[in-house]
């Protein structure tokens, strides 16, 4: 007989967790999906009113949901916000690193300050939201993290330096924060998806002067012939979240429609 039932590995009942960049797109998706399958969600992003709507949607929809206003660039911020979500739900289980931005610009047409604000959201707020949860779940016996890297972080793409650079940071630092935190009994992975359909992909094809229904056709272009969705996205985090993954830590777990087969 199996040791682990199937609604007990995929529960998250009396879990909480942290989603960054949860106003919209990957984030909300997300959000939604933890708290269907039963965890406190504390929904972080930059865009107070957007924010404050997901929470309520949440809640109104049954789950259990807070917004914390959070510019995960800044190391005060995320320390106040972890501080905040543990005053409200009294431990942090789950942590989604999923907070990005994009800037279409090879490295000749990027303005310094692009290239900072880039590294700062999707670099960086990595490493501080995780500077600050780490502690709280090692001291409440383990977690997970999981970081949202891209398709772009495992290759290059065109006119999008930074955003590369960052991403292929976020899947090296996700490495070496799994050999760092295994003993603490934090799990760390990261999900690279491919081209999904949310306000940031759409805002590609004005970055690009493109038109965007061609754009969004030519994304769709992979083996499985359609772009893909928060959901499909959420999916996979939900995976990694939970028990069924317990023995799956520093893993990179590519969603994209078979995009880089």
């Amino acid at each position: 007989m199996n040791q682990y039932s199937i609604s007990d590995v995929l529960s998250l009942k009396g879990k909480v967790a942290v989603v960054t960049g949860a106003a919209s797109g990957i984030g909300l998706g997300t959000a939604r999906r933890l708290a269907e399958a039963g965890a406190a969600v504390a929904l972080l992003d930059i865009k107070g009113p957007e924010g404050e709507a997901a929470a309520k949607e949440i809640r109104d929809a049954g789950g259990k949901a807070e917004f914390f206003l959070c510019d995960v660039s800044s190391a005060e911020a995320c320390r106040t916000a972890v501080a905040g979500v543990v005053e409200r739900f009294g431990r942090i289980d789950i942590l989604f690193n999923n907070a990005g931005i994009m800037r279409r610009r090879t490295i000749l047409e990027l303005e310094e300050d692009e290239w900072d604000r880039v590294i700062s959201v999707t670099l960086k707020g990595v490493y501080l939201m995780s500077k600050y949860v780490v502690p709280v779940m090692r001291a409440q016996g383990g977690g997970c993290i999981i970081n949202t890297g891209s398709g772009w972080g495992l290759k290059g793409g065109p006119r999008a330096a930074a955003y590369c650079a960052a991403k292929g940071g976020v899947v090296l630092l996700t490495r070496a924060m799994a050999i760092d935190f295994g003993k603490d009994n934090i799990r760390v992975n990261c999900v690279c998806p491919g081209d999904v359909d949310t306000p940031m992909l759409r805002d590609e094809a004005r970055q690009l002067g493109v038109d965007e229904a061609e754009f969004l056709a030519s994304s769709a272009d992979r083996p499985i012939k359609r772009l893909g969705t928060p959901l499909d996205i959420a999916d996979a985090v939900l995976y990694l979240a939970s028990d069924m993954s317990r023995w799956v830590s520093g893993a990179v777990l590519l969603v994209d429609g078979g995009g880089m087969a």
